[in-house]
């Protein structure tokens, strides 16, 4: 179970990642760039994604992991249930979603960072 202070934990941990306000949302982004948002009312967050890993991340659990219903889900934007998920799913779903949005340098130097880990 994932709940939003290990969400934090693990999104602030990635280089460069700033928390800022988005609308009644938290978000949090990289370079100005939103990766992944927490709707505390909903309890959920919703994570870009690139279109393949999307499709993939929903099947590993369908009822918790589901695209926005629009033209943001078609873009890659999914809600996550946090609440149901492990910290090691989340982290991964976190991670995939910052790269997708990161530049190369970025990238490189978290992967790298996880590979020395």
């Amino acid at each position: 179970m994932t709940t939003i202070e290990t969400l934090r934990n693990l999104a602030l941990s990635f280089p460069e990642t700033s928390e800022e306000p988005h609308f009644e949302k938290t978000s949090f982004r990289v370079q100005s760039k939103i990766f992944a948002t927490y709707n505390e009312k909903e309890k959920w967050a919703t994570l870009k994604f690139k279109a393949d890993e999307q499709s993939m991340f929903c099947k590993i659990d369908a009822e918790n992991i589901f695209p926005v219903p629009n033209a943001w889900g078609r873009s890659g934007w999914t809600h996550i249930r946090i609440n149901n998920l492990s910290k090691e799913i989340m982290e991964d779903l976190l991670m995939a979603a910052y790269i997708s949005v990161a530049n190369k340098k970025l990238t490189d130097k978290l992967l790298n960072n996880n590979t020395n880990n």
